[in-house]
């Protein structure tokens, strides 16, 4: 009874918001416009159309005008509440926008009628959804903003996970499957936070609240005929003054040994600490262990354990001195001694734990599983690059805080028109 109730109601108010919307004639204005192609567009009529909206659906009269150039029409009442891509209102957009962000197209459109008895069709949820990532990208770019305040010190981490991709998106790629091809394209993280906090023994511990997200899928390597950095560097830019991490007395840059992510660092932050993840590296011996010794082997788990308490210790001497014996029977082991000499550098343990700094918090492997891989890799799932790059705008702009920020935003254009 209590739901026949509230839907009772909720038709009541739509009928009335309808009546008052309609009666409202103010947006015509006059017997023509401009039209975006420059052209006059003549005006037509009162046209009608049904919106999608949180009361139900919106029966709306609006103004219509016409360009008999580019054969093309428009509604100015559209335009000015943002309702000419779809028909959907912004709260029925907003809504869409956030639980697609967390879920899929289908069980968005689920969730908006179970919850809100809200009818979006998953098309439209995909289209509303996909748009709105695709702008809040675009706001991304030109918003950097500072957004909290500089901690004494400031990490960012960088990361790469694969995306599963429609077939013509890796057509003619090189990739790891057994032929050669490729099924994904690699989505570059990004990551700041602080660790101010710490456990009890003592050791620095990521801040609950603080961590921010920029990713995409898009190329580490500039442009060969100018001097403007990659799309990377340029992000990484972005994400870093949002976050103040230049103006930290410290900053620190963790990753893995990849060669783009050392490459950024020196190019954007050449004043920053620079620390190899203990994580991969202890990954990167486990894996070594079990292609010198056998992937089940009991032996492989006990030298890889004992590595890993000389990497702790900073004893990289010794880890190469027992690597040695199997670098030439062995290409794995072979990589991981080469791997050892690039980045001993930014594997000096002892050294950073004496400074309080974090050298493994499982932020830039949870980042990628976050951000990328709970929504996006999903199994059945294949992506076009512009339709992953919308949805991780998306869930990054959810999960780092700034979707309110990009509503706001996106309301002064509206508000000034009404």
């Amino acid at each position: 009874m209590e739901m026949a109730a509230r839907r009772q109601a909720l038709r009541l108010a739509a009928r009335a918001l309808e009546q008052r919307l309609n009666a409202d004639t103010s947006d015509h204005a006059g017997p023509d416009l401009p039209c975006a192609c420059g052209e006059p567009a003549q005006y037509r009529g009162r046209h009608e159309k049904t919106f999608e909206s949180v009361l139900g659906p919106l029966r709306l009269q609006r103004a219509y005008y016409h360009c008999a150039k580019c054969q093309g029409g428009f509604c100015p009442r559209d335009r000015a509440l943002r309702l000419e891509l779809f028909s959907l209102t912004p709260g029925v957009l907003r809504m869409s926008g956030s639980t697609a962000a967390l879920v899929s197209f289908e069980e968005s459109s689920a969730l908006l009628h179970e919850l809100a008895g809200v009818e979006v069709s998953v098309s439209q949820v995909q289209r509303a959804a996909e748009a709105l990532g695709a702008a809040i990208a675009a706001d991304e770019c030109i918003c950097v903003e500072r957004m909290g305040e500089v901690a004494p010190t400031m990490y960012l981490g960088m990361d790469g996970t694969g995306v599963p991709m429609r077939s013509s998106e890796v057509a003619g790629r090189a990739g790891k499957q057994p032929d050669g091809s490729a099924k994904t394209r690699e989505a570059k993280v990004v990551t700041v936070w602080t660790a101010e906090s710490r456990d009890e023994e003592g050791q620095p511990v990521r801040d609950p609240g603080s961590i921010t997200y920029s990713s995409a899928i898009e190329s580490a390597a500039a442009p060969d005929t100018s001097l403007k950095r990659s799309d990377l560097a340029n992000r990484v830019l972005r994400e870093a003054t949002r976050r103040g991490f230049s103006e930290a007395p410290r900053c620190v840059v963790l990753g893995d040994g990849s060669a783009w992510i050392w490459n950024t660092a020196a190019e954007l932050f050449p004043q920053a600490i620079q620390i190899l993840d203990r994580f991969h590296v202890k990954q990167t011996l486990h894996r070594t262990a079990q292609a010198i010794f056998g992937a089940i082997s009991d032996h492989a788990k006990a030298w890889a354990t004992v590595r890993c308490t000389e990497l702790d210790d900073g004893k990289l001497h010794v880890i190469v001195h027992a690597l040695r014996p199997y670098a030439r029977s062995s290409a794995e082991a072979a990589k991981c001694m080469l791997y050892l000499f690039r980045n001993r550098a930014r594997m000096r343990y002892p050294k950073f734990h004496d400074q309080g700094l974090c050298t493994s918090t499982g932020v830039l492997e949870a980042g990628c599983k976050v951000l990328i891989g709970t929504r996006l890799k999903r199994p059945g799932m294949h992506w076009s690059v512009s339709g992953a790059n919308s949805i991780i705008a998306l869930r990054g702009s959810k999960l780092s805080g700034r979707f309110e920020d990009f509503w706001e935003r996106r309301a002064a254009p509206m508000k000034a028109a009404a």
